[in-house]
């Protein structure tokens, strides 16, 4: 099969022929026909991931995924060939304490493709424990848009809706206009809050903010932005702030800008040693809670395929590019760069002139 594949960490990605991934007894083989270049893919790339790392070169990433079972293991029960599917980037065992608390996303015998091992920027990819991860897609929804939802929309309802609680009616203030962030704002807008601030450095991501259901945005780099976003969520600050974009300063703005007895939610993962002075007099005084947020579980997949398919979320929104595999590859090379607005979507696999 064709995939793309790196040697050494920051060093080029290079279509080649590689063998198709081994099934596992209870997995599933998934030709690939929709997976999203992330920034997560880029951290891997560099060698930020201690995943991808401890897994060793050469690599293959992506980690956003939907696509057609083409083989299913022998102790698989649920899965038939040809069934549309896709699964969230965390594959957790069932079976340790956290599995047995339902707090699946901190596993701690995950499985993540793209990260342990070979992901989908490829014609096919490997996915264990299907019967516990793997959900099928509603014929109305598209290969792209299950995709899409795979790292940054699953992320964004986790960080919204499970853990920061957001309910109809509430202000939520988003720090970072990126996939993440942006899939906030859309998450936040579905819910029916009544506040919905974005606030971001690039005025490009605050307009496409705007377009997606934000009410309001605010310029990071004016010296007032926690005073503009407390004074649009009422004067004292927003019910639900989210770190989507993982700085320093973001983080401490979040906590600044949430109101007395707020919700603050870290969901963007820094790069490197940032360590935030984190106001916590406030978050003392004020009552603030502080809560992590990180991935999704498989079993909450279901409920975002049925709003994709009864049309109360389309991620396909936030797609602003289709493109091959090797065009993918060099687009995340590009993230040397920063990261485009929306997301880039590589829907074809098979490269000719190989």
């Amino acid at each position: 099969m064709q995939a793309a594949v790196y040697r050494e960490f920051g060093g080029p990605i290079r279509i080649e022929q590689v063998p198709v991934p081994q099934l596992s007894p209870d997995g599933v083989l998934v030709q690939v026909m929709a997976t999203g270049v992330c920034r997560s893919d880029w951290h891997g790339w560099k060698g930020h991931d201690d995943d991808v790392k401890q897994h060793g070169l050469p690599f293959v990433p992506g980690h956003e995924l939907s696509g057609i079972v083409v083989q299913v293991g022998r102790s698989v029960k649920q899965f038939s060939v040809g069934d549309r599917v896709t699964a969230p980037f965390i594959l957790s065992c069932g079976n340790c304490r956290y599995c047995h608390r339902n707090r699946t996303t901190v596993c701690s015998d995950q499985q993540q493709p793209g990260f342990t091992y070979w992901g989908s920027f490829a014609e096919y990819v490997a996915i264990p424990r299907a019967d516990r991860n793997v959900k099928r897609i509603p014929d109305s929804v598209s290969f792209v848009q299950a995709a899409s939802l795979g790292c940054r929309f699953t992320t964004a309802y986790r960080a919204v809706k499970q853990q920061g609680r957001l309910q109809q009616g509430e202000s939520i203030a988003i720090f970072g206009a990126g996939g993440v962030g942006l899939s906030c704002v859309m998450m936040a807008a579905s819910i029916g809050a009544n506040i919905i601030v974005a606030i971001d450095l690039s005025n490009d991501a605050l307009d496409l903010a705007m377009k997606l259901g934000a009410t309001h945005v605010v310029q990071a780099s004016v010296k007032d932005c926690c005073q503009q976003v407390q004074l649009l969520c009422g004067g004292d600050g927003a019910d639900l702030c989210v770190d989507a974009a993982g700085f320093a300063e973001t983080c401490e703005n979040a906590v600044l800008c949430t109101r007395p007895a707020g919700r603050m939610v870290q969901v963007g993962l820094p790069i490197g040693d940032h360590r935030p002075q984190v106001p916590m007099g406030r978050v003392a005084g004020k009552e603030i809670e502080i809560i992590g947020s990180h991935g999704f579980a498989a079993d909450d997949l279901p409920e975002l395929l049925d709003m994709v398919a009864s049309s109360s979320l389309d991620p396909a929104k936030l797609v602003r590019r289709e493109v091959s595999l090797r065009e993918g590859a060099i687009e995340l090379e590009s993230m040397d760069k920063g990261s485009p607005i929306g997301i880039t979507m590589i829907v074809r696999f098979n490269d000719s002139k190989l």
